[in-house]
């Protein structure tokens, strides 16, 4: 078997891209204490994220605006936002969702 030179040097050189802004954070931030309005503010970091990413598929499924009648994620999201809200629970959250958006798209 040949190895390519240039292949296995991209390969490494996208390792090292990957794991370093991935490992440095992680070996600085555990050697120092952060102040408590740090930790309350990343506990947030998280949600925030997922909130945006689920925001954009339900606003603009498939990367444009859609009426409100076409998008049936986005009305299937508020049972599951209601279930949430109530239980807190993941899975009851999800279940919601999954037989929000099978009958919504059994129906329409």
């Amino acid at each position: 078997m040949e190895v390519r030179w240039s292949i296995f040097l991209i390969i490494l050189g996208t390792a090292l891209v990957t794991f370093f802004p991935r490992v440095l954070p992680i070996a600085i931030l555990s050697r120092i204490e952060l102040p408590e309005w740090v930790m309350r503010w990343l506990n947030y970091v998280p949600i925030a994220v997922m909130a945006a990413l689920v925001g954009q598929e339900l606003i603009m499924p498939n990367g444009k605006l859609e009426p409100l009648q076409n998008n049936l994620e986005l009305i299937a999201a508020l049972p599951a936002f209601i279930i949430a809200i109530v239980t807190r629970s993941l899975l009851g959250t999800v279940i919601a969702g999954i037989i929000s958006i099978m009958v919504l798209r059994f129906v329409f």
